[in-house]
């Protein structure tokens, strides 16, 4: 609530405001000095993790500390001890606090972490890690305070902006360089929100820095970055419990040197609820009166003292009746609220509202941070306390008014609709009804459909066939089902006779035949088909609207295994519907995705998907429309044309959900990685899961985490893939066919990490699965040229051929080149030297036509042994160097690291890498950028390299990073500056023979 003018209070030393916790005494159960205080009470636990996560930073390793618990749980008492600990062991501590202010400055917390740092940048240019920049992104990015010294402003910083996040973090690595730093960040949900990504953005790059970072949260708060860090795998979460009747015990006996008998802690303990702020005050306000530790010398306590405890507070709130109605108003408009709207609630005069306020300030319930206008309940419960001392028709009338009042004011709807939905009533109103509509679309969009029907509930009377008004049922029974699906059916059946509109009763008839194929009525959902196509045909309507029907019943027939099957024995799979429709693409998208998989018409399907891409666009056809067409590109390994169309539908779609936006971004990783685009594919599956714990992974979620893992092994990553891998039983087969893809990934991490045995058990898993869901075709999933590996691993060449041939057999049939190439690889490693060489050169022969590049360097590795065994060392080295180049270009560094071995092997001594500048190219990426800087085109190059022109563009591109520069213009000058052809090998290492 805005403050009344005259308030004054101190200031925090990091700039931030002190919270009530720190207005009381020196906590007794607090560290005190490094040297000898006591610990927190009941915190042994708590203190054993914090040392041990101290002794690990003092070490030189990274940490990330959580600290979670309600406002007075000790959370602030716990950090202090952290901090002492963390000196005593020789740590610089930096330490900060989240302001509670409405207007907060973007990275005030940020600033007032790392402010001393910043300004000593600022007075040592030579610090600098760049050139000196003029805007304040750029002045951070380079390592300097962006404002001059002592200047504290930050409102100047581009909020949120990628550069000022590097610009800190570096900071934060300069800060550790010459020993470990702990950084604490006390009530971290209060922070400003760019502080917020500024600590996550931290806690994603810890590692190899000796930095601990400690933060502190209240539980209830939502703030998703700070629920990301708690799943990062060096976070440590520690929740904080209440006290005991034996911490209160503990407490009473530092305090008073007495601690009471078991009546007296089991009465405290009901009073603070085992908060030790609480238990704190309390017992000090009992020990300067005087008052006995009994239950009766609690009751007898000095109100002033205990105002913050239930009954206390009541009582006192009852003497002072207008301080009563200023309190509620505050109460139901929650804290920070504006005055003017608060003294309107409480129907006081603006003075009259003032004085109130001022009185419960006296009487310790309310506060003001020191230099705000806000005022704040002094602790949670005393808001809870007043709003369970008001009777249901008050508070009923009041949240009403305070609805209308926010309304009249221009307040957004979703805050006028929670009180509109706190106040319990049905609404008739249309200002009302308008209202919770709004705010009901806003959390659908949200995908919080439960939230969204408990607001449209409030417009709806007990007898729901009542309701004359058709659209209002709709947009219920829309959200309905999604949450509760029966409930939404039945709903949405009722308001389907009352539609006339055609769209409308297209939308409803979509979200029907969904819900029904998701419960497992699919015969229900073909009848509903078949009795809409009857009608289309009766009123001269087209089939487009049916055509869109069906695309969703076997869309979303995916969702469950009983319902795929179901649909498979119902549907056609003609690929009959012109492309010059929405409704006809959209089941054209349909029907060749499952085609496809299904290894049945793949060119028919590859057709079919290219027509839906070239008539469809963003704004006129649905996502999963575009998305399956996507697909099928995918399966039919055409990844690159894959990733073209779903960037597209990435960049142009107006609205998509996070279900579709996640599984957009998957697929388009999964083609990312099958080019060996693998930063790429990082970044799209980051981006797919980022708010999503583990342990909330959904099936679109759970194809993006498959990704990411086969993404991760590609880098040679394993540590990382582990931590992400589900550790127990992946969901039944009829949650998705996602999690099939899931499981083969895990399966192979466990081919990396050794453990053939296992690795098999997973994979072999994955591929009952997939062929119960149809996934037939090789170019779907790489399941089977992992397991055929595994069978490799451990001797069983015969079952690794099968997997192979089979694979062979399919992609030959469906022209599947990618897949093709793969399983002949794996064919050669069955048949061991005997005729492995002529299957190698199939194989790399079909890839070089293909964006694959992973799958054309495993080959080129294996036919480069093959070449060596048969006694061609120098073609064996040729082809092997090719490989090397290619994993170094792709960062594949497992590849890059079996590449150089057998490169070794046959004598040669391969050069070290270099990152950046002319040396870090390779040969390869060498050859091309000269021709490049010479003046020759694309095709020039190909021509005369006899390499296609996307290796010359990947070459090029490659070369372009590690050169810095944007393109062809710099070539010339980037060359000369540091000639390779005239340079002396470094660090003693040979050139390569």
């Amino acid at each position: 609530m805005t403050r009344s003018p005259g308030s004054s209070g101190e200031r925090h030393p990091t700039g931030a405001a002190r919270s009530s916790a720190d207005a009381v005494p020196a906590d007794p159960a607090g560290p005190g000095d490094a040297a000898g205080a006591a610990d927190p009470v009941e915190r042994e636990y708590e203190l054993s993790v914090v040392s041990d996560l101290v002794r690990r930073t003092a070490a030189g390793h990274p940490g990330l500390l959580l600290v979670e618990g309600q406002e007075g749980i000790g959370k602030t008492t716990l950090l202090r001890s952290l901090a002492e600990l963390a000196r005593a062991q020789g740590l610089r501590v930096l330490e900060a606090r989240g302001e509670r202010t409405g207007r907060q400055t973007p990275f005030a917390v940020a600033h007032a972490l790392l402010h001393p740092y910043l300004t000593d940048l600022e007075e040592g240019p030579a610090l600098c890690d760049g050139p000196v920049a003029e805007a304040p992104g750029t002045a951070i990015a380079a390592g300097r305070a962006p404002y001059p010294v002592g200047h504290n402003n930050v409102v100047g910083w581009p909020e949120g902006t990628y550069d000022v996040l590097a610009g800190l973090h570096r900071t934060v690595r300069r800060i550790s360089r010459p020993g470990p730093v702990l950084l604490v960040v006390d009530d971290a949900e209060q922070a400003d929100a760019a502080s917020l990504r500024f600590l996550a953005h931290t806690a994603r790059r810890l590692s190899g820095m000796p930095v601990l970072l400690a933060v502190s949260r209240c539980p209830e708060t939502d703030a998703p970055l700070l629920d990301e860090m708690a799943t990062r795998p060096l976070s440590s979460v520690l929740r904080l419990r209440p006290l005991t009747e034996r911490g209160i015990g503990l407490i009473a006996r530092r305090l008073t040197g007495r601690s009471g008998d078991q009546e007296f802690l089991a009465a405290c303990l009901s009073a603070t609820n085992g908060i030790p702020l609480l238990v704190t005050r309390l017992l000090a306000a009992l020990h300067r009166e005087g008052s006995p530790l009994t239950a009766a010398g609690i009751a007898r306590a000095h109100l002033e003292d205990v105002a913050l405890f239930g009954r206390r507070v009541v009582a006192t709130l009852h003497q002072q009746p207008v301080a009563l109605r200023a309190a509620q108003a505050m109460a139901v408009l929650g804290d920070g609220a504006p005055f003017a709207h608060c003294a309107a609630l409480a129907l006081l005069d603006p003075a009259v509202f003032t004085r109130a306020v001022l009185t419960l300030d006296a009487l310790g319930l309310v506060s003001s941070p020191p230099g705000t206008e806000d005022w704040y309940f002094a602790h949670p419960p005393t808001r809870e306390t007043v709003l369970a001392d008001m009777s249901p028709q008050l508070l009923m009338s009041t949240h009403l008014r305070a609805a209308r009042l926010l309304h009249d004011g221009g307040a957004p709807a979703e805050q006028v609709a929670e009180h509109l939905r706190a106040s319990g009533t049905t609404t008739t109103e249309p200002w009302a009804r308008t209202v919770l509509r709004e705010a009901a679309r806003t959390a659908s969009r949200r995908g919080a459909h439960e939230h969204a029907v408990e607001l449209l509930r409030h417009c709806v009377p007990e007898d729901a066939d009542s309701v004359d008004d058709p659209a209002l049922m709709v947009e219920l029974g829309l959200s309905e089902v999604r949450s509760d699906p029966e409930a939404g059916i039945g709903r949405l059946l009722r308001a389907l006779p009352l539609l006339t509109a055609p769209d409308r009763r297209l939308t409803v008839l979509t979200a029907l035949i969904g819900a029904m194929v998701r419960t497992g009525q699919v015969p229900r959902a073909v009848e509903l088909l078949r009795i809409r196509r009857a009608e289309a045909v009766a009123a001269g309507e087209g089939p487009a609207g049916a055509h869109v029907l069906e695309a969703h019943l076997l869309l979303t027939s995916n969702t469950s295994h009983r319902a795929f099957r179901q649909v498979l024995d119902a549907a056609s799979f003609g690929l009959d519907p012109a492309p010059d429709t929405a409704g006809g693409r959209a089941l054209l998208a349909a029907r060749a995705v499952i085609s496809v998989s299904r290894l049945d018409g793949v060119a028919e399907s590859l057709a079919a998907a290219r027509a839906v891409l070239l008539h469809g666009t963003p704004p006129a056809d649905a996502p999963a429309t575009l998305g399956s067409a996507a697909a099928v590109l995918l399966y039919t390994d055409r990844p690159d044309e894959a990733e073209t169309a779903l960037r597209r539908l990435l960049e142009g779609a107006d609205v998509l959900d996070d279900w579709q936006h996640a599984t957009l971004l998957a697929l388009c990783a999964d083609a990312y990685e099958r080019q060996g685009a693998l930063d790429r594919a990082l970044a799209a599956t980051a981006d797919a899961l980022r708010g999503a714990p583990a342990e909330q992974t959904d099936s679109c979620r759970a194809l993006a985490r498959a990704v990411r893992l086969q993404t991760l092994l590609d880098r040679d990553q394993v540590a990382e893939a582990a931590a992400l891998a589900p550790c127990g039983p992946v969901p039944p087969l009829e949650d998705g066919w996602q999690w099939n893809e899931l499981l083969a990934a895990r399966g192979r991490l466990r081919l990396a990490e050794g453990d053939a045995p296992a690795a098999l058990v997973d994979l072999t898993e994955a591929g009952e699965r997939q062929r119960a869901w149809q996934r037939l075709s090789p170019a779907v999933s790489s399941w089977w040229y992992w397991a055929g590996r595994a069978y490799a691993v451990l001797g069983n060449m015969k079952a690794c051929g099968e997997l192979a041939e089979e694979a062979v057999d399919g992609a030959r049939r469906a022209q599947l080149p990618c897949a093709l190439g793969a399983g002949l690889e794996l064919l050669a490693a069955a048949r061991g030297e005997d005729g492995a060489l002529p299957l190698l050169e199939e194989a790399e022969a079909v890839l070089t036509a293909t964006p694959a590049r992973l799958a054309l360097t495993r080959v080129r590795i294996a036919r480069g042994r093959a070449l060596y065994v048969s006694g061609r060392t120098e073609a064996a080295r040729t082809v092997l160097r090719e490989a090397l180049e290619t994993a170094y270009a792709l960062e594949a560094h497992q590849l890059y690291a079996t590449a150089r071995r057998a490169l070794v092997a046959t004598g040669a001594r391969p050069r070290r890498p270099v990152s950046r500048g002319p040396a870090a190219l390779t040969p390869g990426e060498l050859q091309v950028a000269r021709l490049a800087a010479a003046g020759d085109s694309n095709v020039d190059i190909s021509r005369t390299l006899f390499v296609t022109q996307r290796t010359v563009e990947t070459h090029l591109t490659s070369a372009y990073r590690k050169l810095g520069i944007s393109g062809r213009r710099g070539l010339r000058a980037a060359l000369a500056a540091d000639d390779p052809t005239t340079r002396a090998p470094g660090d003693g290492e040979p050139v390569e023979r």
